[in-house]
């Protein structure tokens, strides 16, 4: 790993100010749990490493009536702990707690795991099927983003320009009846990477489903926000062969990287058989 400077702002004035003086020579840090590990293979060569720890007002977890707020400094175990999370969005308590192990979690935060695009993580397909937004600061102002309209690009790629910071994630209601599961398959242990994981949330109306939302991860270059299924389900009362089918488009929709967790078709079929079981854990098929 080569030699760099480190600056350690207390405000997101002068982090936009390190950031515009010092250009692409400069990279942001937060727990530094993705960042450092491609800094030691030398995957990514930084001069200036700007830490927006010491920013004030960016570690906040709340409700601001029905949406919640995550800082982009909250860590990931503190969103997995959270009682405000687990009482209005208990898809997002299922999700962080998976993340890999209690010491990464207490180091990784919302915004570093947004921004950085690592199609293997845990949050992004949760934050998917909620429709999350998520909130960016520069020197020339903020901006909104919904997490649905490109925000993941490729593989550790994401809509974050040249001198920007993501300051926090926000969460729309979903409804009160809603159905969730957050599951996926570790080939190893458990800060492993999955060799597959799905978030999905249903909701119905009697017999029928009026809401269907199922994302996968692992299995491309970023998580994935199936449209496939919804095309299905929506309309119709759940049945085995109808989600059987349903999970069926996710062939489709996935081009999973072989590599010593499985092939491209081994991961492929993983896909399909973990849509299928989210769909039956939702709809009280399993």
């Amino acid at each position: 790993m080569r030699d760099f400077q480190y600056h350690a702002p207390t405000s997101l004035k002068d982090v936009y100010a390190l950031l515009g003086e010092h250009g692409e020579d400069s990279r942001l840090i937060s727990g530094g749990t993705g960042l450092i590990n491609m800094m030691k293979q030398d995957l990514i060569a930084v001069d200036h490493l700007v830490s927006i720890q010491n920013v004030p007002d960016m570690e906040h977890i709340r409700m601001d009536g029905s949406t919640l707020h995550l800082g982009g400094l909250a860590t990931q175990q503190e969103v997995a702990t959270s009682d405000i999370v687990k009482a209005n969005f208990p898809l997002l308590t299922e999700t962080y707690k998976e993340v890999a192990t209690v010491r990464v979690r207490n180091a990784a935060t919302v915004g570093g795991g947004v921004a950085h695009g690592d199609p293997a993580q845990d949050p992004p397909t949760a934050l998917l099927v909620l429709d999350a937004q998520v909130h960016v600061g520069s020197a020339n102002g903020d901006r909104t983003q919904s997490i649905r309209d490109g925000w993941f690009i490729d593989y550790y790629e994401t809509n974050v320009a040249p001198g920007e910071v993501v300051t926090g994630v926000s969460v729309p209601e979903v409804p009160a009846n809603s159905k969730y599961i957050y599951t996926k398959f570790l080939p190893r242990t458990a800060d492993d990477y999955a060799t597959v994981s799905v978030a999905a949330l249903g909701v119905q109306d009697g017999d029928t489903i009026t809401d269907v939302r199922l994302a996968l991860g692992a299995v491309n270059t970023t998580a994935v926000l199936s449209t496939g299924i919804p095309s299905i389900l929506n309309g119709k009362k759940p049945t085995a062969a109808l989600l059987r089918e349903a999970a069926e488009t996710v062939r489709d929709e996935v081009s999973p990287t072989p590599d010593f967790r499985g092939s491209a078709e081994y991961k492929t079929d993983m896909a399909v058989v973990f849509a299928r079981r989210a769909l039956e854990a939702i709809f009280g098929l399993s």
